[in-house]
């Protein structure tokens, strides 16, 4: 029992400071997977980070090591057809909140044609909301997930939650990288990508890589699919994730909000995916979610973005100007921010 428990405090340790040891952002996959192989073994791994303002549906970011493109396709295809059992809006509602998908039999066949058997799914949870995904995958030669497996997993939930925390805190405050025109893509109810504006072309061009960040450069073009099909699915009341993300400069050099919108009333017909540049109000809730900003500091946050000074945030607040610099060191400590200015450059385009 000593050696077991050992060997998961080593994996929890390494996973909580993975992301304070410099590693390039595209080997992150790799060494996530490294990290915790010796505790629950597999084949390939997809982690992706949300936050509770977000919700479920496609994540904001992500990482990935050894999974190949055809499965990711031939789960969306599915998906689609059949509906998933494991998905995060049914994951949610678990006690412990992860599951072996590939049990019914569709899922098994598209699995098996990418030499596949099962994969692991945890969501990553806690008392503020959901922040990711892991997926765990083994092959068609080696023994499904186990129980064991299952619960050895859902111990990494917290250690996993603070590494994307840490990497996404981690991150520059300002933008990084130019701000774009925003840009439209259109998905048809058969999920092709009919029509991508100049604009959306360009924001595609910076996502694809062709590595960027641990992620294929095929996995931009299946995401968007993906958060089309959510956005119908939403519309219809049929389990869709919320078509919204909201994703952090750490991954993209600046904020980046990308939504679907069905283009019909029923949710069956062609979706249009926005994608734009984040600042201001749009990014503001997922932005105190990854700081741990209180709600009293997000009160004072959202009049300092709308041009407030410190003396009318207390008067429109009814706080002393004392309580709202200590909001405001609060808010500097968490961010690393030095000071207004520097603050305010985080929600700018």
């Amino acid at each position: 029992m000593s050696g077991v428990t050992s060997c998961q405090d080593r994996v929890v340790h390494e996973l909580r400071t993975l992301m304070d040891r410099g590693i390039a952002a595209e080997d992150l996959g790799a060494a996530l997977s490294a990290a915790i192989a010796p505790w629950v073994r597999h084949d390939a791994l997809r982690l992706i980070g949300t936050s509770p303002a977000t919700g479920l549906g496609q994540g904001s970011f992500s990482f990935w090591h050894r999974y190949e493109r055809e499965l990711a396709t031939a789960l969306l295809a599915h998906r689609h057809t059949h509906g998933d059992p494991c998905r995060p809006s049914s994951l949610v509602r678990r006690q412990v909140p992860v599951a072996v998908a590939g049990a019914d039999e569709g899922a098994r066949r598209a699995f098996a044609a990418c030499g596949v058997s099962c994969e692991l799914r945890l969501l990553l949870r806690d008392s503020r909301g959901v922040w990711g995904l892991l997926g765990l995958v083994r092959a068609c030669d080696d023994h499904p997930f186990t129980g064991d497996d299952l619960r050895r997993a859902a111990l990494l939930g917290p250690a996993l939650v603070t590494a994307l925390r840490r990497y996404v805190t981690a991150g520059p405050l300002a933008p990084t990288a130019a701000a774009l025109p925003a840009g439209v893509i259109v998905v048809g109810p058969d999920r092709t990508i009919r029509t991508v504006t100049p604009q959306a072309q360009a924001w595609l061009e910076r996502l694809r890589g062709p590595v960027r960040h641990g992620t294929h450069a095929w996995l931009a073009d299946t995401f968007v699919t993906a958060l089309a099909i959510d956005a119908g699915e939403h519309v219809r009341g049929s389990g869709g994730g919320r078509p919204l993300i909201c994703a952090p400069a750490a991954h993209y050099g600046r904020w980046l909000a990308v939504e679907g919108q069905a283009l019909d009333e029923d949710g069956t017909g062609d979706v249009a995916v926005v994608i734009q540049s984040a600042a201001g109000a749009l990014m503001l809730p997922s932005f105190c979610d990854w700081y741990a900003i209180t709600p009293r500091e997000r009160g004072v946050l959202e009049l300092l973005c709308g041009g407030a000074a410190p003396k009318q945030i207390a008067r429109l607040l009814g706080l002393s100007a004392y309580t709202v610099n200590d909001h405001l060191k609060a808010v500097f400590r968490k961010t690393g921010a030095a000071g207004r200015d520097e603050l305010m450059a985080a929600f700018t385009t």
